[in-house]
Parts: C-alpha cells; sequence; structure tokens
C-alpha cells in the first residue's frame, strides 16, 4: 500500500485562489473521465438492478438468475452490456456536470454562508449543500439519458421461454440503440416522454449527491495521515466506494419508482406508480435487486472517484 499513487488530500475541492472558470473547467473534465471510468466498471451490476426492479414478480429468482438469462439471451459481454452505449455517452456529460456543479455548489456555499472563514475548509454540512447543488444542473442530463438506458436494458426481457426440447427463441429487437429509442420517444410523446421520471431523478440525486459528496469528504480527511496531505489510490477507492453505499441505500425506493417511470410499463405519474408497487409488495417491493445495486456502487464509484483524482493530479502536473 505504501507503494501506491498519492494524491493531494485536498485535490478535489474548489480553491479561493483558483480562477473560477479555470477550476470549473477543470472539474468538467475530471468528471467526465470518472464518469466513464464507472460505467467501464458497474454496468452489468447496474443491468441487473434494473431488470430486477421492473420484471413481473416471479421472472427472476434473484441477481445470479438474471444473470444466467442475460447471458443465455444475448450472450456473455453483449447481453451484460446492453444499453452501455447511452450511459457511456449520457454518463460523461452526467459526471461532469455533476462534478461541475459540485464545483460550483462550493463556490456558492463560500459566498453565501456567512460561517464560512475565508481560506478554511468547508464543513461537512457545507459540503453536502454543494453536493444537493449539484443535482440541480446533473437531472437535466441524467433523466432522459437514463430513461433510455432502462429501455434498451429492458429489451428482451419478456421474450416467450422456448417449449421443452426445443431450440432457444431469439428475443425480438425493438430498438437497434440509443438513438432508435430517443426518436420512438420522441415521436411518440414528445420531449415529455424523453423527459419523463425527472422529478423521480432529482428526488433521487439531490439527497443522494448530498450524501455522496459528504461522505467522500469526511473519509478522506479521516484517511490523511495527520503528518501528511497525500492520500493513497488505494484510500480515495475506499472512500469512493462508501461514498457509493452512503448514497444509494436511502434513495434507493425512489431509484426503483424512477425506473419504473421511465420503463414504460407503467401509465401513470408519481403517485400512481409509487401506489402500484407498494400493492404489488409492500415495503419490501421498493428494494428488489438492492444487493446488485450495492454490489455495483462500491467497485464503480471507487472507479470514478480514482478516475476524477487522476485527471485533477495530470491537471497539477501541467501547472493547470
Amino acid at each position: 500500500m505504501s507503494d501506491a499513487p498519492e494524491i493531494d488530500e485536498s485535490i478535489l475541492t474548489s480553491h479561493p485562489t483558483e480562477n473560477a472558470l479555470v477550476g470549473q473547467i477543470k472539474s468538467f473534465a475530471a468528471g467526465g473521465f470518472g464518469g466513464v471510468c464507472s460505467v467501464a466498471v458497474g454496468h452489468p451490476f447496474d443491468l441487473v438492478k434494473v431488470r430486477l426492479q421492473t420484471s413481473t414478480p416471479g421472472t427472476y429468482s434473484g441477481a445470479l438468475d438474471v444473470v444466467k438469462k442475460t447471458i443465455a439471451h444475448d450472450g456473455g459481454l453483449r447481453g451484460l452490456y446492453r444499453g452501455v452505449g447511452a450511459p457511456l455517452v449520457g454518463v460523461t456529460p452526467m459526471f461532469a456536470i455533476s462534478f461541475w456543479g459540485y464545483d460550483l455548489g462550493q463556490r456558492i456555499v463560500k459566498a453565501t454562508d456567512s460561517s464560512y472563514v475565508e481560506g478554511s475548509k468547508l464543513s461537512i454540512g457545507q459540503i453536502s449543500a454543494a453536493g444537493f447543488i449539484s443535482a440541480l444542473p446533473t437531472t437535466a442530463v441524467a433523466a432522459p439519458f437514463e430513461r433510455i438506458k432502462v429501455i434498451l436494458q429492458l429489451q428482451g426481457q419478456d421474450s416467450p421461454k422456448p417449449a421443452s426440447g426445443s431450440a432457444a427463441a431469439v428475443p425480438k429487437k425493438q430498438f437497434n440503440g440509443a438513438i432508435d429509442v430517443a426518436l420512438h420517444l420522441y415521436k411518440t410523446g414528445g420531449l415529455k416522454s424523453v423527459f419523463k421520471g425527472s422529478v423521480a431523478t432529482f428526488a433521487r440525486d439531490g439527497p443522494g449527491s448530498a450524501l455522496y459528496f459528504a461522505t467522500y469528504e469526511y473519509l478522506k480527511r479521516k484517511l490523511t495521515p495527520a503528518d501528511s496531505d497525500k492520500l493513497s489510490l488505494t484510500a480515495i477507492s475506499f472512500a469512493g466506494g462508501m461514498a457509493g453505499i452512503a448514497m444509494w441505500v436511502p434513495v434507493f425506493p425512489i431509484d426503483t419508482i424512477k425506473s419504473n417511470l421511465q420503463s414504460g410499463k407503467n401509465s401513470g405519474g408519481l403517485i400512481t406508480v409509487t401506489k402500484e408497487i407498494y400493492r404489488s409488495g409492500g415495503i419490501k417491493a421498493f428494494f428488489p435487486g438492492i444487493g446488485p445495486a450495492l454490489a455495483r456502487s462500491f467497485p464503480a464509484n471507487a472507479a470514478t472517484f480514482v478516475g476524477v483524482e487522476l485527471a485533477y493530479s495530470f491537471f497539477k502536473s501541467l501547472g493547470v
């Protein structure tokens, strides 16, 4: 562990002496790179989560059953990375905007909170406020791309089972990719259909982002050695992974509602879908797929923050 590369402990937080535009450009670029790292690691887990959240009860016996049936229908990498195009295209700007929003949120907090002392670190409460602010611009990108991603991930899920002794049926392919889904949604329901689930997305990401950045900064500060301002990538990975878990657990029911809204299986709004989910299985019905979500969350968010911190470190090495 001592031989692992090290990062400045304070590198992710905005600095009062830094030009605001330069700082926000760095945050945007670093967030985009971190997002690509997150998708590469976490997409198969996310696919399993979404299928468990939106499938008819009894379709799957658990996460491993989703994996087995997905591979049987579509093959290994192709099946587990179904729908990856939308998050890869969307996640770069989404994470870029999230980290840009976090940088902007820190600057807003510093400018408006009378308790902030110039040049000092933000408190964990102030970091939470900055994190919440970051979800405002992020939702505008996250909602339509997650809508497309969910539809692509569910494609082929409800294919009929082959008769005993016959060859497995090839699932009918309705859409050829993210652009095809986006055009279909726009033609059939306009922008309202493309942005379906936006309220639920913000309801999830507002408090989720507050917990996300606060947990990460808290653990970074605790893990930074007292006699150094350097933090190893191992420690950054742990802090990032735990931040992802802290974000997901309390907002998971909202994510289940969002996935069902965006799947197109329910014609009603937020309240109607919430009632339908509760009627289908009570409180437990809001938590299907939480295992894969948490299993994905640690490595995916560890990868995100490592990517972000390495990007910041790269900019610093260039003297930016």
